[in-house]
């Protein structure tokens, strides 16, 4: 068995300053990097990472960074072997501003990630039956995220949607194939449409979301915690303290820790656990990828943290 991520690649051009610029300022930055991300590449690196076997399934630019987006994601442990070349495209680039408080700016250029369409899920499609989980984003088109998520319902299998980048509001028919949607405060405020800025109303949210179909909702709140939803139970569990220096995969990584105690037949509870950690850990460092923890490092933080190996 192995989750299947079927989503954005991209690269990241990143600057750091000393905090984000207001409309039309010129801004000093400190330092520039070039980081392989795109959600779903991110979320496929978390996963191998941790050890889970991952198969990523998008599109690169035939014009520019296809092999040294593909040559990472090999590295990082990822079958990339159904990733496609489009050659009429570039690859997908992503332009971010960190400041020094761990804030962030980011636009995204889709360039092949907008082509992404049914016919990759077709191309996908009989991987589905040894995939315990398929992760989802909002990076590539909407049409191909639904398709995607009946082709993984029909055959049986988990569908975990990170909203993001949120729409102001997304199919109807979506919603009932989603086991799990994972917005942070500001998308669950898009798609239900009022302000989400603690524990209370990031639980009406998730109401709300559990009323359009989805099986569980989680709604995470950064420093605060994770409010967690489905039709038997609401909890909340509070963040990791860490001291942030880049939020900017922070979200990657906790679908990443969600879907790998997913995979290893873990409860509910400690599915968020393990998502509040993997995204505490990734926000402890800079850039997308290179934020992102590997097994040893998460075991390590759950242990210090007297989340032991006993409770999971």
């Amino acid at each position: 068995m192995s989750i299947l991520v079927f989503g954005s690649i991209n690269l990241d051009l990143v600057a750091t300053v000393p905090r984000l610029p207001h409309a039309g300022e010129t801004l000093l930055g400190h330092d520039f990097l070039q980081v392989p991300g795109g959600k779903g590449a991110n979320q496929a690196v978390a996963l191998a990472r941790l050890g889970i076997p991952t198969q990523m399934v998008g599109r690169v630019g035939g014009k520019n960074f296809a092999t040294q987006l593909i040559e990472n994601l090999q590295t990082s442990g990822v079958q990339a072997d159904y990733v496609c070349v489009d050659e009429s495209m570039s690859s997908g680039v992503a332009m971010i501003s960190v400041d020094d408080r761990g804030e962030n700016q980011i636009i995204v250029i889709p360039g092949a990630n907008g082509g992404v369409n049914q016919e990759d899920v077709a191309r996908f499609s009989p991987l589905l039956p040894g995939s315990s989980a398929l992760l989802l984003q909002l990076e590539i088109p909407i049409p191909a995220v639904v398709a995607a998520a009946k082709a993984a319902q029909q055959a049986g299998v988990k569908v975990i949607l990170d909203p993001a980048p949120a729409p102001s509001e997304l199919p109807d028919e979506l919603y009932p194939l989603l086991d799990f949607i994972t917005p942070n405060e500001v998308e669950a405020g898009q798609l239900v449409g009022f302000a989400v800025d603690g524990e209370e109303s990031a639980k009406k949210a998730a109401g709300v979301l559990l009323q359009r179909g989805v099986k569980c909702a989680l709604v995470k709140l950064g420093a605060q915690g994770v409010v967690c939803a489905n039709a038997e139970t609401t909890f909340f569990v509070p963040a990791f303290p860490v001291e942030a220096i880049d939020t900017v995969a922070a979200g990657d990584a906790f679908n990443a820790g969600l879907a790998a105690a997913l995979y290893q037949g873990l409860s509910l509870y400690q599915m968020v656990v393990w998502g509040a950690a993997a995204g505490a850990l990734a926000a402890t460092k800079l850039g997308a990828q290179t934020s992102l923890p590997d097994r040893l490092t998460f075991d390590q933080f759950l242990r210090e943290r007297s989340v032991i190996q006993d409770e999971y």
